[in-house]
């Protein structure tokens, strides 16, 4: 087992018998398409237990029928009828709305993937925690939002929570035998987006077509968004705290435009040690998927005398203020966590909607964060508290965007 990973992972018995019972949650998006096309590779290995989608019940459809679930469920309950009949006649049971995500969520399933967007996938992610087993987690804002709280419950399940982003995912492999008290520091790697050698009065007047081309990954657009400014970044430090129980003075975030390493760790006696491949979600994918094995994934296999140069420079943080502003809320702690993610998905959903520029989207949020003195004291014992400052926070958030416009 992973020694110094004492609070990410426990000792279990992986499910011996295939197929393996899988769950998605959030397969319409791109990690959840990512996962079902790994599971399609093989599909006598799997039986698919239950999938959800957010408003596309088209695609949910489809997807069902063709990975022949036993559950297929709708988060957006007027697009329950559209599911319905395109499900009808296929024995495959439907729901929508909240409580028939939980349903979802909590099918007994050998693993499940965590891939529901936002503070929206918060109470799923919890309930498929719940049931022990593996939990491949792609939902950062479970421990952005509610870190403290997320993990007690995986210790209390005894679950093994297996991270999905390329990084921790790189962190994780790379750390796997080291003692904790050897690693001096976990530097995770960000490509610099699409903006990465912009002016900030080039940046102050890109368009959101222009943020969401990201010149390496593919992704969705919340998380393509949080790409080009940093922010996905600044949120994945808090994440890594904590996945790894690690302080803030181990973090550390590098620009690695060719995203093929995907995470360093610098160990006390001088080595560094790096997880490499090409960038496809796939790879730390099938990694989750087949733990504690390997598995076969049709992704690029790297060259590196074809690549010929890996390069390296620090983040610019006064082009890209996000960072510094989740390094303040990882100080901070408490509900910090929680306000920020919650400004930032209002924000994120402002620029796309052509309401406000790029650059007022870090201000956005710093100014909501220093708005909410009031909400940073508040109580957070419960997921039920911290939905409630989410709330709060959406709601200080989007009475500031005017400012903004």
């Amino acid at each position: 087992m992973f020694s110094s990973l004492t609070s990410l992972t426990v000792e279990i018995e992986t499910p011996a018998v295939r197929p393996r019972r899988i769950s998605v949650l959030g397969a319409t998006g791109s990690i959840g398409e990512s996962t079902l096309d790994l599971i399609g590779r093989d599909p006598s290995a799997y039986r698919v237990v239950a999938l959800t989608g957010g408003h596309n019940a088209a695609r949910l459809a489809e997807l069902a029928i063709l990975h022949r679930a036993e559950l297929a469920v709708i988060a957006d309950p007027d697009a329950y009828a559209t599911l319905r009949a395109a499900l009808a006649g296929t024995g495959i049971e439907v729901g929508a709305g909240e409580e028939a995500l939980l349903e979802a969520a909590s099918r007994p399933a050998d693993w499940v993937m965590a891939a529901i967007v936002g503070a929206a996938g918060l109470k799923p992610t919890l309930v498929a925690v719940r049931q022990g087993g593996l939990t491949a987690l792609a939902n950062k804002e479970c421990l952005v939002s509610a870190g403290d709280i997320f993990m007690a419950e995986v210790a209390r399940a005894k679950t093994t929570l297996l991270p999905v982003d390329s990084e921790h995912s790189a962190a994780m492999q790379v750390m796997a035998g080291c003692r904790p008290e050897r690693i001096e520091r976990v530097c995770l790697t960000a490509s610099g987006g699409p903006f990465r050698c912009w002016s900030l009065d080039q940046m102050r007047a890109a368009r959101p077509e222009q943020a969401l081309n990201h010149p390496n990954w593919s992704m969705g657009q919340k998380v393509t968004i949080d790409s080009a400014t940093l922010m996905n970044k600044g949120l994945e430090l808090l994440e890594a705290h904590h996945l790894f129980s690690l302080p803030a003075a181990k973090l550390d975030v590098v620009i690695h435009p060719q995203s093929i390493v995907h995470c360093l760790v610098h160990l006390s006696d001088g080595s560094v040690l790096a997880q490499m491949s090409c960038p496809d979600m796939r790879t730390p994918i099938a990694y989750s998927l087949a733990w504690p094995e390997r598995m076969a994934a049709p992704t690029k296999r790297l060259d590196l005398t074809e690549l010929g140069t890996l390069t390296f420079e620090a983040p610019n943080v006064e082009r890209f203020p996000a960072l510094r502003l989740a390094r303040d809320v990882l100080a901070t702690g408490g509900s910090a966590g929680t306000v920020l993610n919650a400004a930032n998905e209002v924000a994120v959903e402002a620029f796309l909607g052509r309401k406000i520029g790029f650059l007022a989207i870090a201000r956005l949020v710093e100014a909501t964060l220093e708005a909410s003195v009031d909400l940073l004291g508040l109580d957070r014992r419960s997921v039920e508290d911290v939905l409630a400052i989410d709330a709060a926070g959406r709601a200080l958030t989007r009475s500031l965007l005017a400012r903004f416009a």
